[in-house]
C-alpha cells in the first residue's frame, strides 16, 4: 500500500512539472506599440535592432531631440503567453524610465524579467548607436 501512495504522488508530481513546462520556445509572437508621443515633429527616431531570446524577440526605437533621448518604445516583446504579458506589462515601463534617466544602455534588468531586459539593452544600445550616441 505504501509502494501504490509513494508512486501515485511521485506521477502527480511529474505530472504537475511536465504541464507547468513553459512551451512558449517556439511559438513566441510579438506585439508592436506604438505611442502618439514616440515620434514628436521635432525629434528623430531610431530603431533598434531585433534582440532575439529565449522567450521572444524584442526591438526598441529611441526618440532623439536635441542630443537627448526623449523617448523609448518597445516596438516588439514576447506576448507568447499570459505570463509574458504580465512580465512586459510590468517591465518595459521600468526599462524605459531607466533608459530615459540613464540615457545610455547602462541600465539595470529588472527582476523576474531578465531575459527581455537583456534584449531591450541590446536593442537600446542598437539604436543609440544608430543615433551616434553610443
Amino acid at each position: 500500500m505504501r509502494r501504490i501512495i509513494l508512486w501515485l504522488a511521485s506521477t502527480v508530481a511529474a505530472l504537475v512539472l511536465l504541464f507547468s513546462y513553459r512551451t512558449s520556445l517556439g511559438a513566441t509572437t510579438s506585439a508592436t506599440v506604438q505611442s502618439a508621443a514616440a515620434t514628436p515633429a521635432t525629434g528623430k527616431t531610431f530603431d533598434g535592432s531585433v534582440a532575439a531570446t529565449r522567450w521572444g524577440d524584442v526591438q526598441v526605437r529611441i526618440t532623439v531631440d536635441g542630443g537627448k533621448v526623449t523617448d523609448v518604445t518597445a516596438l516588439t516583446y514576447p506576448t507568447g503567453n499570459r505570463r509574458d504579458q504580465e512580465i512586459n506589462a510590468y517591465a518595459l515601463p521600468q526599462l524605459r524610465t531607466e533608459a530615459l534617466a540613464a540615457q545610455s544602455a547602462d541600465i539595470d534588468a529588472v527582476s523576474g524579467a531578465t531575459v527581455t531586459s537583456e534584449g531591450y539593452k541590446e536593442s537600446l544600445q542598437a539604436a543609440l548607436d544608430a543615433a551616434d550616441l553610443g
